[in-house]
């Protein structure tokens, strides 16, 4: 495997964890998922004053504390799968802060990005935002989790926001895989030719639809 540490990234729904999951045991990788409590989301959801800069920072230092200790602990000897970018955090920011918080918010995430190590691959799950919003209400309710019904509005606001984070991005080769016919249970046939792009990968920008038959 050429490159060591991939992230997989996509918007609420695209099922990347899932695919990390996948991958990782495929590829027999180290698996980092990212930590999801915040104990600022079910006040971000209930749209209380000054929460969603709250939220914001959470995730950004939970974010910042996990990739910082991934590099102290030389786990990229082997191939890694992580399910998130650290650079994404900037869409959630743009989506969900006034001018006044945004400037606070980004003079802490300038200090804190340049201790992030950067992947060698980032996959970047797309889909259209119907389909995102079917598997979000598909999901079981997770009873551990803050209660989020998702909004098509701010769904496709976010989702068009993913696209234009992904259409400049180049700072890592990037494989863009459509996946409206790509579910989290997918034929082994189908990760199996996932796998194969990712291994003939090389600079630059590749789209690839998934054979799922």
């Amino acid at each position: 495997m050429l490159f060591r540490y991939i992230a997989v990234e996509g918007p609420i729904g695209a099922g990347k964890t899932t695919l990390a999951e996948r991958l990782g045991t495929r590829l027999d990788a180290t698996l980092v998922l990212e930590e999801t409590e915040n104990p600022f989301l079910a006040d971000f959801y209930a749209d209380r004053p000054g929460a969603a800069l709250q939220a914001q920072l959470f995730y950004l230092l939970s974010r910042h504390r996990q990739q910082t200790a991934l590099r102290q602990a030389s786990l990229f000897n082997q191939v890694t799968i992580c399910d998130y970018l650290f650079d994404k955090d900037k869409i959630f920011a743009y989506l969900n802060l006034d001018d006044n918080e945004l400037f606070i918010y980004q003079r802490l995430y300038d200090l804190l990005a340049r201790d992030v190590p950067a992947p060698d691959l980032v996959v970047y799950l797309q889909a259209p935002t119907d389909v995102l919003l079917r598997r979000l209400h598909e999901r079981p309710p997770d009873p551990e989790a803050a209660a989020f019904d998702p909004d098509p509005a701010y769904l496709r606001e976010l989702n068009e926001a993913y696209h234009h984070f992904f259409f400049h991005y180049n700072t890592t080769p990037l494989l863009v895989v459509e996946t409206s016919e790509l579910d989290s249970d997918a034929s082994d046939e189908a990760l199996d030719d996932l796998v194969k792009q990712i291994r003939h990968m090389g600079a630059g920008t590749r789209y690839y639809v998934p054979r799922t038959k």
